[in-house]
């Protein structure tokens, strides 16, 4: 990129030199080393870092390309919808548009018409992701009437992009509050002794219920074989239920739900999304996890929380102008269900029936507390770098057998940079990618041998001279 090309300043020009030296600084990079990645001259970063010439839109794209994560936050309005229309624009179905220059000068020229093209994208996504769940519901006998409760749930966080701002920020500034991490046990059975006069027991039976709460008495049981961890959460989430309540109660009473027994699966949904949130406050989470580059080990000992839950916490960090990367999330049971799952990403988990056999979560069941590591392509040419773990619940005695599942968590591969458990994978080799898909029922992959179910949308071909791995051919 020459310097005759930098000519061109954002919309509204963005002096940022203090915020792109501290970025050089951060990533350890000399001013030589940063001009040769931004394709420029040092005199030019120079002028740059010195606030004498504002940050011009190829620099921008740059900024945004090789760091996603920390330029960003550096956009002014205009760069905020330059950045919006770049991923609405990686969809797989705009592929022969015309040149990036192109776009940004018609988002500049015509900022109201972009925004319009923003939302009806978003909305042409949702209803894609709306019309995937009826095909899948008339595929696996599931009309939409019949959904359970539960299940109205799960899609009703998906739908919210598993991200609830009020309750978030509630959480947050209760934690900013206690000012302590990781908040340890004590502290919460304390505040929740002194704030709402409940007290905190263990049970003495194995077979009682992992947590139990007495209102009448203002008494919280606990189950005695619950790992820290999870008694923390246990502990997180009857503060949450308490001090949150109405917030809670404001977001469960205004979904869209059907039944009664939704809206109250739907509120614990919140109050365990606000004991999340509470021990994995945002903003120190977020920068947290950048600075490990989402070791999910080191995440757990800074926090004090499992393997899952930080996992869990990753997913949801979806803040508006304050984003971490796009992550999916699943849990997986030892019968290939999905019985946790949500996406910010362009891969979108099957709501009905099993996952691909494919994905690597399926091996990491069998194979307790070793992670395992995959690079995946969907259907349509994305590529995914992925981490999956089996983990195992204890249950406290030999008479119950402990709950055996595996989580994964991934991204685009596009943000492998960022992710330490791609530094092994080869994201550039056409061959290294796994091809995977949704479901069999949704997957138009016409040659794989793992199929279980035909497409639901095409014919299949039967030879009965021929038969191969799958005993038919998709047409």
């Amino acid at each position: 990129m020459a310097d005759a090309a930098e000519r061109r300043p954002l919309r509204a020009r963005l002096f940022a030199g203090g915020e792109l030296r501290g970025l050089r600084r951060r990533h350890g990079l000399g001013q030589a080393a940063m001009a040769e990645r931004l394709g420029i001259s040092v005199s030019y970063l120079s002028q740059l870092e010195n606030d004498d010439r504002p940050v011009t839109r190829p620099v921008a794209d740059a900024l945004a390309g090789i760091f996603p994560l920390d330029w960003t936050e550096q956009a002014d309005a205009a760069g905020t919808r330059q950045a919006a229309m770049r991923e609405a624009m990686a969809d797989p179905l705009f592929a022969d548009l015309g040149p990036p220059d192109a776009l940004h000068r018609a988002v500049e020229q015509q900022p109201d018409l972009a925004d319009r093209f923003l939302r009806l994208h978003a909305a042409w996504r949702r209803a894609e992701e709306r019309l995937q769940m009826a095909d899948e519901a008339i595929g696996a006998g599931t009309a939409r009437g019949g959904r359970l409760p539960w299940e109205e749930v799960r899609d009703w966080f998906h739908l919210a992009g598993n991200y609830v701002d009020s309750i978030d920020r509630a959480a947050e500034a209760l934690a900013q509050e206690l000012d302590a991490q990781p908040l340890g046990e004590g502290l919460i059975a304390h505040i929740l002794k002194q704030r709402h006069g409940v007290d905190v027991l263990s049970s003495g039976d194995e077979a009682a219920a992992m947590r139990r709460f007495d209102r009448a008495r203002g008494l919280l049981t606990l189950g005695r074989a619950l790992p820290p961890e999870t008694r923390r959460f246990a502990l997180a989430h009857q503060l949450a239920l308490l001090e949150f309540r109405d917030a809670i109660a404001a977001v469960a009473g205004a979904a869209d739900l059907r039944t009664g027994e939704a809206k109250t699966l739907l509120s614990v949904g919140l109050a365990n999304y606000a004991a999340g949130a509470l021990l994995m406050p945002y903003a120190r989470f977020r920068e947290t996890a950048r600075a490990l580059r989402h070791d999910i080990d080191r995440l757990c000992q800074r926090f004090g929380v499992s393997f899952e839950q930080a996992c869990h916490r990753l997913s949801t960090l979806q803040r508006p102008g304050a984003r971490g990367i796009p992550f999916f999330f699943c849990r997986v049971d030892m019968a290939g269900n999905i019985t946790k799952r949500h996406s910010a990403t362009r891969l979108q988990f099957a709501r009905f029936g099993g996952a691909c056999p494919l994905w690597i979560v399926h091996e990491a069941v069998a194979i307790p507390d070793r992670i395992l590591v995959q690079l995946a392509e969907t259907p349509d040419g994305v590529r995914y770098v992925q981490m999956a773990k089996g983990l195992v619940k204890p249950s406290g005695s030999y008479a119950r057998s402990p709950r055996r599942y595996a989580v994964a968590l991934g991204c685009e591969a596009d943000h492998a940079a960022e992710f330490i458990y791609a530094d092994g994978l080869d994201t550039a080799r056409a061959a290294a990618a796994t091809p995977i898909g949704i479901s069999c029922r949704l997957c138009p992959r016409p040659d794989c041998d793992q199929r279980a179910f035909p497409p639901s949308d095409r014919a299949i071909q039967v030879d009965p001279d021929v038969r191969d791995v799958v005993p038919y051919r998709v047409g």
